[in-house]
């Protein structure tokens, strides 16, 4: 019989209970009976209109919150903050819990079910592996400040989290008393530690934060999930006696943006690059050498009952271990052998001594390469003398890792926007003074095709265009000390180092060749040599506009049809050109219909101009954690993309809150990566590559698409771009002008200093919205879309109303692209709340304004709404219970959190600089309204 399946959803419930009650406590033992009792009534109050709907528990908070004093607002922000963190944290358990309850081969997106899927469809595991030999998955982390948590509340999370797992509901009495003790302890210390940074980060902050997941989750679950992706490609079964060890091949790599992403930040130059690069290393070197030490100490297998090869026992005889204990353990002197020369690695890559234990003077490894060779004669050791399984403890771990992360750790990405390099230019050309058809170059005058022939003509010189003894402008100055250091961090740790630079706003084709000619003056590209180090960086468009992501296909055509382009492409890159889609920026300036149809189109058109040329296309996704922003399950993200632009080559940043989100917990970041990994071999390898679906389905709806996007770009950009005053009611209504005060990020919230929506960046556009709980970026123009559609349609497409309802439910049902679109879509309007978006919108001081552009957005939603349901059948979340229902129980928690920060920002607004001052009680009222933009994020969870 089949065993009994616990409730999940209970287990679920038992946690948050437990943890709630344990925050309750601990607030009213350090707050006081009354601020318990004030903030219980809120809870109270706020729970039942969210389970009854009940109108007089809605107007308990709209009374009773703008009563409290600014120490009870503090409190009672406090308290439901950290209530929605412990929330999640019970969430990630339960669908850590949840995973492990179902059959792998039976669970979509795990590694199990894809590799069952491709076999089923006739791939074997050899041709499997033969294509990991040239794939390319990258999770790309990078700085962009939506992350308002503080590496401090992170390590209790982390805590919290690990006990949690614990807190078996089966275990003893006196177990589960003492789990619930440490965990009462954690929540106290959580209670007592401050949510907020004081001061703004810097970007060595942000260096140290993102390495932080390195020690918890991509050091020790990456090595894991390739061990089992080789193990499902295992094509028999063999002894663990005899198994011996082969890395896969590093198709799963890191990379980074942080210290290297100079666009608009003025806080990253040549300092950051290096000191990016050396930290990583860091990290790295002082894995090895904590995995040297364990196996050192582990692995005490004595020749006098074992043989070694051959080669162990000349490494063994390399070791300079004076200990007479270890005369008979080969492995453990080999292995002190080589922490001494990871030691020396060490002092030689960093400067610095890593060694936590005495060592000898040895030679430094000169290459990762050099170091596994080592580890692989351990290894072979030990298969050859039945001694595999003792290899599958940690080394074989240990080759992975040193396969994946070299010595760099992760590749660092260098961007920067097209206008600068422009200026730079400029300058160099008219310093030199370069001479163009005779002329004395000015170079931004010049016309497109001058500008081509003009730097074709330079990459063919090799002569020096930078002087050495001018001083140029402090811009061109510190743009040629970067790519001086990027190409010094490349001698010395790599050509993995650093790959690609990202160039912003890409328009045109000089917008790539000035990179190269700048490459080429600054030792990046070193003429006539053949060492890796010296070919420079990938150069990567960044189409990120609507009329960019539009001019991209033609632009790459002509990039890849330059003879010297078509070279370095073929030796240089192996083959591969990236072509990076910005996500963020082409919702802010069409909406999001218009962008999600745009970049399908851009990506397929990509596709054709590739595979004509026989370049592989690795596309990188700039998604954010919003729907707004590309966000969304990537799993499905990826299976949804056109058939050819996946192909093994695919990378996806990750940003902000996702980052912690999706990698704090070793578990749930090894199911995201898995989902990665699964989603991109079946894209790539499964019947839907190549598939004539895409292509029937563009031809029988593309047109109807195109339309409709139109129709939702003029709606969108009506309101956003064609409203008088819309930035007015932007700036008055959401707490854009509060998150830009929070210290959550190095980079500035806007390109320059003014309220305008065009230069505001898209990431502190799309937070806004969501914190007002008015997702716009996620939604808007939509309704309006499908309405034309359906009630007018195409000119003579001969279709009435049910006919063109009948076309959409069919695009939804069979259609990936419309249909992942519903689907994200689907999750913001759940998230979406009128009532609430309502209070943020009575700040507004212009009351015909605020009236105006409010029942625009309320229209808009309503249509959205009905026409979803339409569309496909059912209410939101219907087939989603399990989000469904966490939504709920947060929403009951974010609702006080929006109410008190509708009330901070009317006190502190009407206030003005006063507001940021401490009151007598010695409570800042800014200070408490950043801390309901933590707790509405943290409730939210996707909202940057």
């Amino acid at each position: 019989m089949p065993q009994a399946v616990p409730d999940l959803s209970n287990l679920l419930r038992q946690d948050i209970r437990f943890l709630g009650k344990a925050l309750g406590e601990v607030i009213r033992d350090s707050e006081g009976k009354a601020t318990f009792t004030l903030i219980e009534a809120l809870r109270r109050a706020a729970v039942s209109f969210r389970r009854e709907h009940d109108p007089q528990q809605a107007r308990i908070l709209e009374k009773d919150i703008p009563k409290l004093n600014d120490a009870q607002a503090r409190s009672v922000a406090r308290a439901f903050a950290y209530f929605l963190h412990l929330s999640n944290i019970a969430e990630d358990r339960d669908q850590n819990r949840r995973r492990e309850e179902q059959d792998p081969e039976q669970l979509l997106g795990s590694l199990q079910h894809a590799i069952q899927t491709l076999m089923d469809q006739g791939l074997s595991a050899k041709k499997i592996r033969r294509y990991l030999q040239e794939a390319c998955v990258m999770p790309v982390l990078t700085a962009h400040p939506t992350e308002v948590q503080r590496q401090s509340t992170l390590a209790v999370h982390m805590a919290i989290a690990d006990e949690l797992n614990g807190l078996d509901h089966k275990a003893s009495a006196t177990q589960s008393a003492r789990t619930q003790e440490k965990l009462t302890g954690l929540v106290s210390l959580l209670w007592q530690t401050r949510m907020l940074r004081d001061h703004k980060l810097t970007v060595m902050d942000e260096i140290d934060n993102a390495l932080a997941y390195y020690g918890s989750t991509f050091l020790p679950t990456i090595p894991q999930l390739y061990h089992d992706l080789d193990r499902l490609l295992e094509p028999g079964k063999k002894s663990l006696l005899d198994q011996k060890t082969r890395a896969l091949p590093a198709f799963l790599r890191m990379g980074s943006w942080i210290g290297g992403d100079r666009d608009g930040n003025p806080n990253v130059g040549p300092e950051t690059v290096e000191q990016a690069v050396l930290r990583q290393s860091t990290r790295a070197l002082q894995h090895y050498l904590e995995q040297i030490r364990l196996l050192g100490t582990e692995i005490s297998v004595s020749d006098a009952l074992n043989r070694v090869s051959k080669d162990l026992a000349a490494l063994s005889a390399s070791s300079q271990d004076p200990s007479p204990h270890r005369v008979d353990e080969p492995y453990r002197r080999s292995f002190i052998h080589l922490y001494a020369r990871m030691a020396a690695t060490a002092q030689t890559l960093l400067g610095r001594d890593l060694a936590d234990r005495p060592t000898y003077t040895a030679p430094p490894y000169t290459s990762p390469q050099e170091f596994k060779a080592d580890l692989q004669i351990i290894a072979d050791s030990l298969a050859e003398n039945k001694g595999g399984a003792i290899a599958g403890l940690r080394l074989n771990e240990l080759i992975q890792a040193v396969e994946v992360f070299g010595f760099h750790l992760a590749t660092l990405d260098l961007r920067q926007s097209s206008d600068v390099h422009e200026r730079v230019l400029d300058e160099l050309f008219r310093v030199a003074g370069t001479l163009y058809k005779d002329e004395p170059v000015n170079y931004r005058q010049l016309s497109e095709e001058d500008r081509i022939s003009l730097l074709r003509s330079e990459l063919r010189h090799h002569r020096p265009l930078v002087s050495p003894w001018y001083r140029y402008s402090e811009e061109t100055e510190k743009e040629l000390s970067i790519l001086r250091k990027a190409a010094d961090c490349r001698r010395r740790f790599g050509a993995r180092a650093l790959e690609q630079t990202i160039v912003s706003h890409t328009e045109t084709l000089s917008d790539l060749l000035e990179v190269l000619v700048l490459q080429q003056e600054t030792g990046l590209i070193v003429p006539n040599s053949n060492e890796p180090e010296h070919q420079g960086l990938m150069v990567v468009p960044l189409f990120e506009t609507i009329p960019d992501l539009e001019r991209g296909p033609q632009i790459m055509q002509e990039w890849l049809d330059m003879p010297e382009i078509r070279q370095r492409v073929r030796h240089a890159q192996n083959s591969v050109q990236e072509v990076m889609l910005g996500y963020s920026d082409s919702n802010k300036d069409g909406g999001y219909l218009t962008s999600n149809w745009t970049l399908y189109r851009a990506e397929r058109e990509f596709a054709q101009v590739f595979s004509r040329r026989k370049v592989r296309l690795r596309l990188f996704h700039g998604r954010g954690g919003s729907v707004g922003r590309g966000g969304g399950s990537s799993f499905d993200a990826i299976l949804a993309q056109p058939p050819g632009t996946v192909n093994g080559q695919i990378r996806l940043t990750e940003q902000g809150e996702m980052i912690q989100g999706r990698y704090k917990d070793a578990d749930v970041g090894r199911w995201h990566l898995e989902l990665f990994v699964a989603a991109t071999l079946e894209a790539s390898l499964g019947s839907r590559k190549g598939s004539p679906n895409d292509d029937e389905h563009l031809a029988a709806y593309g047109e109807a698409m195109a339309w409709m996007s139109e129709q939702a770009h003029q709606s969108y950009r009506q309101l956003v771009y064609g409203t008088p005053n819309f930035d007015q009611y932007f700036f008055q209504s959401t707490p854009i002008k509060e998150i830009a005060g929070l210290n959550i990020g190095s980079r500035p919230s806007s390109r320059k200093a003014t309220q305008s929506i065009e230069d505001l960046r898209a990431i502190p556009w799309s937070f806004s919205w969501a914190q007002c709980r008015l997702p716009i970026p996620g939604w808007y123009g939509m309704g309006t879309a499908l309405n034309r559609y359906l009630e007018s349609g195409l000119p003579n497409d001969g279709l009435n109303r049910k006919k063109r309802l009948a076309q959409l439910q069919t695009m939804a049902r069979d259609w990936a692209f419309f249909r992942t679109l519903l689907s994200n879509m689907e999750q913001v309007l759940a998230k979406t709340d009128l009532d609430i978006g309502l209070k943020y919108a009575g700040l507004v001081e212009d009351e015909e304004l605020r009236e105006g552009i409010f029942t625009q957005i309320r229209n808009e939603f309503e249509l959205t709404h009905r026409l979803f349901r339409e569309i496909t059948g059912h209410e939101l979340l219907a087939h989603d219970q399990a989000l469904q229902d966490a939504l709920a129980e947060r929403f009951a928690y974010i609702d006080p959190l929006n109410h008190l920060q509708v009330e901070l920002l009317r006190r502190h607004r009407r206030q003005g600089d006063k507001a940021s001052k401490p009151t007598r009680s010695g409570v800042n009222k800014q200070h408490v309204i950043h801390l309901t933009i933590n707790g509405i994020a943290a409730g939210l969870r996707n909202s940057g």
